[in-house]
């Protein structure tokens, strides 16, 4: 899909009209981690040329993207930076959790990830790196696939019945490696004994040589606000390794929902 290779997922644009347009401009540039030139936008684009350009214009005059007139890159705007960092402290449960997650890495030497769930999709929002010498494509701020990541099958197994409805259907079932599961059928079945289990496995399903176990982060009502995964690598580790952090896993994400029951949050859609 064009010059640059994105793990992108955009929205039908003709819905939201003006706003819905602007915003995939943003989604772009912010899915690349780097600046990126016209071109490469281009290239992932859903709208012409002239549309294109009009509305990288408009952004980059209203501070959400900036251009740099000697290399020609668009990159993401102060603007925005600075309304990301608002919306970080007043939406995100990273700041709850933040005092849990570096318990939890005081004690293990593993990667930690926070996420949320936003349209079907994982929202990767805070992350713990150990001295681990690997690093895994989740990081906060990126977006991955719910049907194939730990964090994403411990909230898709939680959720009520018209969230988890409302998520299952914007699974796209890419198959990533060879363990990845890409039937809903599969994905079904697996939900089922996550929900019995209460703990979900990423078996190399979104990354080869990756593996976690989460857990879903839970109210007192059972509402699904965020999970958490330990992630290692399985040229040190394997999955029953993984297993002998069960219970800490399980002690946090209680912790971190316990904490966030009286925090007013927006509820991110399933």
């Amino acid at each position: 899909m064009g010059a640059l290779d994105l793990e992108l997922t955009l929205p039908k644009a003709q819905e939201d009209g003006t706003v819905g347009k602007a915003l995939i401009m943003l989604d772009i540039v912010a899915a690349a981690n780097k600046p990126l030139r016209f071109n490469d936008i281009l290239a992932h684009s859903p709208f012409p040329k002239a549309t294109t350009y009009r509305f990288l214009q408009s952004m980059a005059n209203q501070g959400m993207l900036a251009y740099d007139v000697d290399t020609q890159k668009y990159s993401l705007g102060m603007r925005l930076v600075r309304l990301a960092h608002k919306a970080w402290q007043q939406a995100s449960l990273a700041p709850i959790a933040a005092p849990f997650l570096d318990q939890l890495a005081s004690e293990i030497d593993k990667t930690i990830h926070l996420a949320q769930i936003e349209n079907g999709q994982v929202l990767f929002i805070d992350k713990r790196r150990t001295t681990e010498r690997f690093e895994t494509l989740a990081q906060a701020g990126r977006i991955a696939p719910a049907h194939c990541t730990g964090v994403g099958k411990a909230m898709l197994a939680f959720l009520n019945s018209e969230r988890k409805g409302f998520a299952m259907q914007r699974q796209n079932y890419i198959q990533f490696t060879p363990t990845t599961i890409h039937s809903v059928e599969a994905l079904e079945q697996e939900l089922k004994v996550i929900h019995q289990d209460g703990i979900a496995y990423d078996r190399e399903e979104h990354e080869s040589g990756i593996i976690s176990i989460a857990a879903p982060i839970l109210t007192s009502t059972q509402q699904v606000v965020g999970a958490i995964s330990i992630a290692t690598s399985t040229s040190r580790h394997s999955i029953d390794d993984l297993q002998q952090h069960r219970q800490q896993l399980l002690t946090t994400a209680s912790q971190i929902g316990m904490e966030a029951e009286y925090w007013q949050f927006p509820c991110s859609t399933g």
